[in-house]
């Protein structure tokens, strides 16, 4: 196991904590040299500890990715298949639509290298899957549907709703309208 020097644990917190304002600030895109600046680093320092544009953004949203997967584990399970499925929407809604940026860094998934996997994307995946295997087994929701498929949803709900003037407000009523289309109450 390598350990890492104390100079080099420090330009990692403060890289990722630069980074976590401008994406929040500038979204998906924010420069990554500003961030070098910012950090009081060079350009080879943030891309040594974030090799690609994808490490430094699933770096950001992790908090916010390992939330999500604990909270389908605990409605994994529940007597309300449907509820549970909803709730986890509901949570991955108010995230994206939120936390400028993620619902961008989702939709990145093999954009610009077809061998690059979504470790964001692949994380909420299996966490969300056996939600929405239970959900399909009580018939609240289609089999053909997959996770991806509603990541998807939100994330293009997100992103249109980026610049309203209450983002999350207007995210969660577009949420209602699709799920009134894609699963219907009995």
């Amino acid at each position: 196991m390598t350990v890492q020097r104390a100079d080099a644990r420090r330009n990692y917190a403060r890289i990722l904590a630069v980074a976590e304002e401008e994406v929040a600030a500038h979204g998906a895109d924010a420069s990554l040299e500003q961030i070098a600046r910012t950090a009081g680093v060079g350009s080879a320092t943030v891309r040594r500890h974030f090799p690609s544009r994808g490490a430094l953004l699933e770096a950001v949203f992790s908090e916010r990715i390992e939330a999500l997967c604990a909270r389908a584990a605990e409605l994994t399970g529940a007597a309300d298949a449907r509820a549970a499925l909803l709730d986890w929407l509901g949570a991955l809604t108010t995230y994206a639509a939120s936390a400028r940026g993620m619902a961008d860094a989702l939709t990145r998934d093999g954009m610009a290298d077809p061998e690059h996997v979504n470790a964001c994307s692949t994380r909420l995946t299996e966490a969300a899957d056996p939600l929405l295997r239970e959900a399909a087994r009580a018939g609240a929701v289609s089999r053909d549907v997959t996770v991806a498929d509603l990541v998807t949803l939100v994330t293009g709900i997100a992103l249109a709703t980026e610049h309203h003037p209450d983002p999350a407000t207007e995210a969660h009523r577009l949420l209602g309208l699709t799920v009134a289309g894609i699963s219907p109450r009995s």
